[in-house]
């Protein structure tokens, strides 16, 4: 009697071993990963299932069953139990819950089943003994890096049943570590001796594991750092490629996800043709929002633009279930896809303008650099954007205020309030800043051409004090940018310019074998012509000798010339794309009789005329502030530089321009060109 029921209690110990594997598995995998809800099992039996009823015989569960049930039978026809066909079923069935569905009450034995103290107290030690799978979980969860993993394994004799537990565990301990630990890590892990058997096992169990365990064991190699060529990780690629159709969608996006960081191959490239396939027949089944972003991850740039525009109606289909970390994500997935869907970013900006408050400052910092990779605009998310960073400023270190600055410059919005707090506190803290963070700044405040107006001249002195500070170290590129976006602003740091104007220097950033040539003899060429226009400094313009650059290719504005035509009457009285020095150019030409005020033909010009020189620029959208009209900074250089030649200048937003009726365009020329105010400000 006691054998047979220490053979019901092994196969009872057997099914709780590869029940509590199970949940121990997705603990420590999915718990990382909320990928949406989880599907049905695979078809595919587990290798620990098909192993665990490998551990008893037919017979052996027979006679168990049979002497569990004693006390009360009742015998079908065919001369069988029915309490042992029922209990036979539950063993057998695929869908069982737990062994929790099979505890007896010991109410329910038999006199004399439990035996003697002795055979009760033998019975229990064999079990400690023998419940070795639980033991292994919990000293797996006790685990603090991947070779406390590997030293656990080493003990444990039943390692094929636990490898891609045992890798889940490790890349979920590695991950959390700075890039230096796992290195070192990573270099500990390759070297332990049991490394390879777990690998080993990894490859053999391949084909029998659980769908998701596959799933995660080709994740968790990949994020380890294993050389895609070899064998391990080929493998798990085939298999992959063998069994995608018993994945469901959980597994879909854990594949998508590890192939985008995957190097191009042909087992990588046959898994991600089978994927998108696959994807595209589901799609229609997809409900979940998140599991339809974590495929848009997954599947990234390389999904044909088919599966781009289902993944976007789908995404439209189910956009009120949109929550906002879901709206300030799409942002970046779309970017990942580079797929620039207007439709989305606009139902996504406004839920994010909606709950702007409290958002982190890394997913706004996000949000901002997608809509420039996406060529997105939209006024009223920068804005809010910009007022609520205005807002928390002072709860930011100098670092994030001065990525948020770049990132703003990026998609050419100016948020004054945000540049205003930041140039005061630069002038009073200018040691706040790091030679990077100047180099940034500089860039960012004569790109959208700001400088406060009540302490224009002392931010910017406090910023020379900070490049003064750092000449001795700063790189001979960085220097050139510094002293580029100064020139800009119209200021010149003395000490930087006769550092940069030294031969040794002016050569290697202009030397044939440099890197951005032509990019360094724009920037010199611009502080050349500053140099000579603003007259502002003491440097010697013959000192910086820079060869001519080409003329700037030319554009015609048929629109701006017909209304000009209609508005003076005759061709002669203006001129289109005048060339003036510095490879300057003017898109139309009017000069006017001061005194009379009218318009004079060139022809009539004398040296004793008093003439005033008008200079109408046609500028496009990327030369001006996104929704406003501020000139950015060569365009604002370009405009100071005309004055300082005796231009009075007529700025036209071109793209604005356009959308005029013909008759308003003339209107707006009109008072432009006659506009009394205009005159005195010339004068």
């Amino acid at each position: 009697m006691n054998k047979n029921l220490d053979c019901f209690l092994r196969t009872v110990r057997q099914l709780q071993a590869c029940h509590y594997a199970q949940s121990a598995f997705s603990r420590t995998t999915r718990r990382a990963f909320a990928l949406g809800v989880d599907g049905p099992k695979s078809a595919a039996h587990s290798i620990y299932l098909r192993r665990l009823l490998s551990y008893a015989s037919p017979c052996q569960l027979q006679s168990s069953v049979r002497f569990f049930s004693q006390g009360t039978l009742s015998i079908n026809a065919d001369g069988t139990s029915a309490n042992e066909q029922k209990t036979a079923d539950a063993l057998l069935d695929d869908h069982v819950q737990g062994p929790d569905l099979m505890t007896v009450a010991p109410t329910q034995l038999p006199s004399g089943f439990l035996g003697s103290p002795k055979e009760v107290r033998s019975t229990v030690e064999e079990k400690d003994e023998e419940n070795t799978p639980q033991q292994f979980f919990k000293d797996l969860q006790k685990c603090t890096s991947p070779s406390d993993v590997l030293d656990l394994a080493s003990k444990f004799p039943d390692t094929p049943k636990y490898a891609s537990n045992c890798l889940a565990t490790m890349w979920t301990l590695t991950k959390k570590l700075s890039e230096d630990q796992k290195h070192y890590e990573r270099q500990l892990m390759f070297e332990h001796p049991q490394f390879s058997q777990v690998c080993q096992c990894v490859m053999q169990e391949a084909k029998y594991m659980w769908r998701d365990d596959l799933a995660y064991s080709l994740l968790a190699v990949v994020k380890l750092g294993v050389p895609q060529n070899t064998r391990l990780v080929q493998t798990l690629l085939r298999v992959c490629q063998e069994r995608l159709n018993e994945f469901d969608d959980r597994c879909l996006s854990v594949v998508a996800n590890t192939l985008q960081g995957m190097e191009k191959s042909k087992n990588v490239e046959a898994l991600q043709v089978g994927l998108q396939l696959l994807v595209e027949q589901r799609i229609s089944k997809i409900s979940n929002v998140l599991m339809l972003q974590n495929l848009m991850k997954g599947l990234g740039k390389d999904a044909p633009l088919k599966l781009k525009t289902k993944l976007e109606n789908k995404i439209l289909y189910h956009i009120d279930q949109l929550t906002v970390p879901n709206a300030q994500h799409m942002f970046t997935l779309l970017a990942e896809m580079n797929y620039r869907s207007v439709p989305i970013l606009n139902a996504c900006s406004n839920k994010i303008i909606e709950n702007i408050p409290g958002t982190p400052f890394r997913r706004l910092l996000n949000i901002l650099r997608s809509c420039k990779d996406l060529l997105y605009r939209n006024s009223k998310l920068c804005s809010a954007i910009a007022d609520y960073a205005a807002s928390v400023f002072y709860m930011w270190d100098t670092k994030q205020v001065v990525l948020f600055l770049s990132a703003f410059e990026n998609v050419g919005f100016r948020p004054v309030d945000l540049m205003d707090a930041f140039a005061e506190k630069v002038t009073s803290d200018p040691e706040c800043l790091s030679m990077r963070d100047l180099v940034t700044v500089l860039r960012a405040y004569s790109s959208l051409n700001h400088t406060p107006k009540s302490q224009n001249q002392e931010f910017l002195e406090a910023l020379n004090s900070v490049l003064d500070k750092y000449l001795p170290k700063i790189s001979n590129m960085d220097l050139l940018k510094a002293v580029y976006s100064f020139c800009i602003l119209g200021y010149f740091p003395q000490s930087a310019l006769k550092q940069l104007l030294l031969d040794e220097i002016l050569h290697s950033l202009v030397a044939t074998d440099g890197q951005n040539i032509e990019q360094n003899e724009v920037m010199l060429h611009t502080i050349n012509a500053c140099l000579e226009l603003d007259r502002n400094c003491c440097t010697k313009p013959a000192a910086l000798s820079v060869k001519e650059l080409p003329s700037a290719p030319t554009f015609s504005f048929p629109d701006v010339k017909e209304v000009l035509l209609s508005l003076l009457g005759d061709e002669s009285l203006f001129r289109a794309n005048v060339p003036v020095i510095h490879g300057f150019s003017l898109d139309f030409e009017i000069l006017m009789d001061a005194e009379k005020g009218i318009v004079i033909p060139n022809a009539e010009v004398t040296d004793k005329s008093d003439i005033q020189r008008i200079a109408v620029l046609c500028a496009p959208a990327s030369a001006l502030c996104f929704a406003s009209k501020h000139p950015r900074g060569r365009l604002a250089m370009r405009m100071r530089h005309l004055r300082l030649l005796g231009y009075r200048v007529i700025l036209v937003h071109y793209q604005e321009f356009q959308k005029l009726k013909k008759d308003e365009a003339v209107e707006f020329l009109k008072g432009e060109i006659f506009s009394t105010e205009a005159h005195l400000v010339s004068d």
